[in-house]
């Protein structure tokens, strides 16, 4: 299915539209980021599996591993994938960012990990509207974002040796802004490609995954900032 095919009305109806493939992107983001959410509370309130994440390296890592070879080969699977297969990658992704996720819950309350993820919800949909709504161009605020993100994770990699508060602070701020800025380039993107009549027919999945990844890294900063950790 190309989306360049689909009728397409005017004004805000469109935009509104449950139909709509941009609207489309949003629900399978929601899915996603609610099987995260439901498997790091099974995960976490399992002892056992606990143990098994946290006891071998070659588990947790080889996690790691995996989630960063779905997110590599997301984008060239989704050309030429079914969308049933290429939904199975999505949700396999979030299954496993869920079982990263639940280690989360021994380092913080889980009143706070609540607490930031609705904090983040808001954020995150006050950006995106700006970017589906605004008539400025986003461009140059998502190139510059970009740019910023590979000083942030060089700041992340120096910090891990370095143990500085202050920098993971630094770190943790400019991490939120820099993903606040993706969140509102990103939506604005996908808007304009799914107008355009370009967009391929997994590409709302595509578009998902993107604001997934943007979502759950501002979650991740914020929580580094207002999270309140256990005492215990």
């Amino acid at each position: 299915m190309n989306y360049a095919s689909r009728p397409r009305a005017t004004g805000l109806r469109a935009e509104a539209s449950l139909t709509d493939p941009l609207w489309v992107t949003y629900r399978w983001m929601t899915l996603g980021l609610a099987l995260t959410g439901l498997v790091a509370l099974a995960v976490s309130s399992s002892p056992t599996a606990l143990e098994l994440l946290l006891g071998n390296r070659i588990v947790f890592y080889g996690l790691l591993f995996a989630q960063l070879g779905l997110v590599f080969g997301f984008n060239a699977a989704a050309r030429r994938a079914s969308t049933p297969v290429v939904a199975l990658m999505f949700f396999l992704y979030a299954a496993l960012t869920g079982i990263t996720f639940s280690t989360l819950f021994l380092v913080y309350t889980s009143a706070s990990i609540g607490g930031v993820f609705f904090i983040t919800a808001g954020a995150f949909a006050g950006l995106s509207a700006v970017g589906l709504f605004t008539k400025a161009d986003l461009g140059a605020i998502g190139r510059f974002a970009i740019f910023a993100l590979v000083g942030l994770i060089v700041a992340s990699v120096v910090n891990v040796f370095l143990q500085s508060s202050a920098l993971q602070w630094l770190v943790s701020v400019v991490g939120v802004l820099i993903f606040g800025a993706l969140t509102a380039y990103d939506t604005q993107k996908l808007k304009q490609l799914f107008a355009a009549g370009d967009a391929h027919a997994n590409m709302p999945l595509v578009g998902a995954l993107t604001l997934y990844l943007d979502f759950v890294n501002m979650f991740l900063f914020m929580l580094q900032l207002f999270g309140g950790r256990r005492r215990d």
